[in-house]
């Protein structure tokens, strides 16, 4: 038996005590003591009983003995054990007269005797948990004690804290069965217990990084305490949990960390709060909730108010009419490059990894923060164990990938890389512009963040570029490029989902589509941009005003867009000019010249396809003024009619394909001389 169980037991045996005196003051009493029926009916000897009146209760005459059990308690935590009972009362601020009363309702759940017992001095067999009226009868106390009855109210520590429940509100007061809790039970007796309303949201506990986030830290630290609770403003790649973990773990107190996103649209804010809040003392942790976006305005404010230190998480400004409590807000930082390596060095160590592996260098165009820097080793680390292989960039890229969310997905199409610069076939000028933008992309944060480059004005720490030329030129395949070079997916915007005849509607998709781009690492593309980008005219009606209202919105987002966004367009005069100064980069992407052809023609056939030895396509190059995605179409079709007839792509078979191209494009075919 440990030390801390033996007090706890030697307080029980204190109830005994009072126990086996109300049950021998109340015996001689008893009009029917061998009535089988006895608490189910009232005999005419029990009324008569009752209007004679009994004994208030037990007179207190244990106090020495209570003495002589605090004072093993005193010499229990001389000796740096602390008792779990003495640890709830100083947690929930609990009088004496509370701590009996607990220990009265907890009896039966620690000692079977005392459900019987119980329901005898209930007067009735069906009851066999305290009520009111029998813990005031063991304490000697009045029934109508106002003091010792406002210990039983909703805002008094037994209550408030959940340490007891009073159940059958229907009945008087003073016959409810008073009920403690499994969990409350368990934490006394030296174990813990799982709270089934938070058993669905409960997280593991965030990633401890002292070091990285010192200042900030101490930031938090100042104003965090119960009562008191801490907003943090959150945006991707910052350290909020991270930080709230630290800054706990610096206070000596654990972490309880939910997801709120998991809560059930009908709780209740109450009982919720009062629940964490238990869960929270009984293992001396802070409350770390996110999203705050996701719950109910009734169940913040009932956080707000948990008598716990509290940190809250979101991505939305703290609006004031969530709490009456007015929250610390602070901006969470973000993982600067040091930090983050400090990160990946501690997630990594260098035995799981290949010689050559910088995994800040690898992820270096990822937001991610502490808690996703920690997954996404963990996922590289399985990965490369089922391939038998030490981790390397490519599988830990495709670890930082698998953090990303599905929201987006629900309104793009993601498009898994497959390509690379080898594949492009391009002017040396527009390459370079290519590079630069990849540049652009991966270092955006130390040079817009880092160095203060774009002060002012709201504006993100995005990339904007855009692609203009004919179909088929490429726009599309160097933006998935673009995305390979920087190891992330590439996000196609599903013009479907985004247009809608309603007012206002388009933009209200569109900010869903920024929303969840913002939180995910991956590129997004705009394609036919002109679609939704379009100019903003003369206002001749309504539709005009509001269609300029729409561009107008759409200059202003993504201006204040965090990630990286394309745009392509086929013809760059329908777009808005005050698009022009927004964008970081504009690359056109002309059709391809003769030997450009040549190489995409060679390039679409690949090794893979079986080719006669009569092709020519030198004279393919030279006769058809084709782009690269008409070219690709071609060699497809004619790749068709040589699987049909079991033979290798002829001269013949390209020639019909393209002639199909020119139809499909509705121009003229190549005249009969140069077929």
């Amino acid at each position: 038996m440990t030390a801390g169980l033996s007090y706890l037991l030697g307080r029980l045996a204190l109830v005994e005590e009072r126990v086996r005196a109300l049950v021998a003051l109340r015996k001689p009493l008893d009009p029917a003591p061998n009535d089988a029926f006895r608490g189910l009916f009232l005999t005419p000897a029990a009324v008569e009983s009752l209007l004679a009146g009994r004994p208030v209760g037990v007179p207190d005459e244990l106090a020495g003995k209570l003495a002589e059990v605090e004072a093993a308690g005193d010499a229990m935590e001389a000796d740096g054990t602390t008792p779990r009972l003495r640890g709830l009362i100083r947690s929930f601020g609990l009088t004496d007269l509370d701590v009996e009363i607990l220990l009265i309702a907890v009896a039966p759940d620690l000692d079977a005797r005392f459900e019987q017992l119980y329901g005898y001095l209930n007067d009735d067999v069906s009851r066999r948990r305290a009520t009111p009226r029998l813990a005031l009868d063991l304490l000697a106390i009045p029934s109508a004690d106002a003091g010792a009855r406002a210990r039983f109210d909703i805002s008094a520590p037994l209550i408030a804290g959940g340490l007891i429940e009073l159940e059958d509100p229907a009945r008087p007061f003073l016959t409810r069965a008073i009920r403690v809790p499994d969990q409350v039970t368990a934490y006394l007796i030296g174990g813990y217990a799982t709270e089934p309303a938070l058993h669905d949201l409960v997280l593991p506990s965030p990633l401890v990084v002292y070091s990285e986030l010192e200042n900030s830290t101490e930031q938090l630290i100042r104003v965090l305490r119960p009562g008191q609770p801490v907003y943090l403003r959150e945006k991707p790649g910052s350290a909020a949990k991270g930080l709230a973990a630290t800054a706990f773990a610096k206070l000596g107190l654990g972490v309880l960390s939910l997801d709120l996103a998991r809560l059930p649209a009908d709780v209740d804010a109450v009982s919720f709060a009062r629940t964490t809040a238990r869960h929270a003392r009984l293992r001396s942790a802070g409350v770390l909730a996110a999203p705050v976006e996701s719950i109910r305005p009734d169940v913040l404010r009932a956080l707000t108010v948990a008598p716990v230190p509290v940190v809250l998480i979101g991505t939305p400004t703290w609006d004031p009419s969530w709490s009456a409590v007015v929250p610390a807000v602070l901006d969470a930082p973000s993982l600067t490059a040091s930090q983050s390596a400090t990160l990946w060095h501690a997630m990594l160590p260098p035995e799981s990894t290949t010689s050559d592996l910088d995994a800040a260098a690898e992820t270096a165009t990822f937001r991610l923060d502490v808690d996703q820097i920690a997954r996404t080793a963990e996922a590289a680390g399985t990965r490369a164990a089922l391939d038998g292989v030490l981790v390397n960039g490519e599988i830990l890229r495709a670890g930082a990938r698998s953090q990303n969310g599905a929201g987006l997905e629900r309104l793009s199409r993601r498009i898994i890389p497959a390509v690379s610069w080898e594949d492009l076939v391009l002017p040396d000028d527009q390459l370079d512009r290519l590079r630069e933008l990849a540049i652009r992309a991966r270092h955006r944060e130390q040079v817009i963040r880092g160095w203060g480059m774009r002060p002012g004005g709201g504006r993100g720490a995005g990339v904007s570029a855009l692609f203009t030329g004919e179909s088929g030129t490429g726009k599309t395949l160097s933006a998935e490029v673009i995305a390979r070079e920087l190891g992330v997916d590439l996000y196609v915007v599903d013009l479907a989902t985004v247009i809608d005849k309603y007012i206002g509607e388009t933009e209200k998709n569109l900010e869903r589509i920024f929303t969840e781009a913002t939180g995910v690492n991956g590129v997004l593309l705009f394609d036919e941009a002109d679609a939704i980008f379009g100019k903003r005219s003369d206002v001749q009606d309504a539709r005009d005003r509001y269609a300029n209202v729409e561009v107008a919105y759409l200059l202003q987002r993504m201006e204040s867009f965090d990630g990286l966004a394309i745009l392509t367009t086929n013809l760059r005069a329908n777009l808005d000019d005050a698009f022009s100064r927004r964008l970081d980069m504009v690359v056109h992407f002309a059709q391809p010249d003769e030997d450009q052809r040549l190489l995409l023609w060679d390039r679409c056939l690949g090794n893979a396809v079986p080719r006669d030895p009569s092709l020519d396509l030198s004279v393919l190059a030279g006769a058809f003024d084709l782009a690269g995605g008409d070219i690709r179409s071609a060699v497809v079709t004619a790749a068709y009619y040589a699987a049909a007839a079991g033979r290798a792509v002829t001269m013949a078979d390209l020639i019909t394909a393209v002639d199909h191209e020119y139809t499909k494009l509705g121009r003229l075919p190549p005249s009969p001389g140069v077929r």
